[in-house]
């Protein structure tokens, strides 16, 4: 199994990896007034992968500060922290820790256990992995994206606001995209 993810992730290497926050990105997506987008990210977050000798035997956790909610409007910003979305006073931190991965149509699927406002259900991430390689300062860094899709309304985040002639406000998917850049730990 070793040899086969060689040949399918080029340079891998078995270990512990961190997350480098400065050069990674948590955003989702959800549609607004059932004619556009509204894109957001968190501003903290950290996390750790595990990379095993088989790619299936790697696993992920990862925390996001809830707080640091972004979508570039103070205001939306305010009510995403408030009790009617996220909560934050209650619930600062979401997590995610990976149950499993294994191998799905065009790359990797790891599965897990994500936690927001205090709700956990298990999700599916696609996962593609970018490439892994040297950096600048004598380590070694790899690249990761990762997507996957939620109700919001499974993490009790239930709000509904319609809308005159049908449809809502905020749309209950939520598309969650990863951009993940780890640092190799060195012995």
């Amino acid at each position: 199994m070793t040899m086969a993810v060689k040949n399918v992730i080029p340079n891998y290497l078995a270990g512990t990896w961190d997350i480098d926050p400065v050069h990674s990105e948590v955003s989702f997506t959800v549609r607004h007034m059932m004619v556009s987008k509204v894109r957001g990210r968190f501003a903290t977050f950290s996390g750790e992968i595990v990379t095993g000798d088989a790619v299936t035997d790697s696993s992920v956790t990862a925390s996001i500060d809830a707080a640091s909610v972004d979508t570039g409007n103070r205001q939306r910003d305010a009510d995403l922290r408030s009790p009617r979305f996220f909560n934050v006073d209650k619930n600062p931190v979401w997590t995610f820790r990976s149950t499993g991965v294994r191998v799905g149509a065009g790359g990797f699927v790891v599965d897990g256990e994500l936690t927001i406002n205090g709700v956990t259900h298990t999700v599916p991430l696609a996962l593609t992995v970018n490439g892994i390689g040297p950096d600048t300062d004598g380590g070694t860094r790899a690249g990761f994206s990762a997507s996957t899709t939620i109700n919001r309304n499974d993490f009790g985040i239930d709000i509904n606001l319609p809308l005159d002639g049908g449809g809502v406000v905020v749309s209950d998917t939520v598309q969650i995209n990863l951009e993940i850049e780890a640092v190799l730990r060195r012995a």
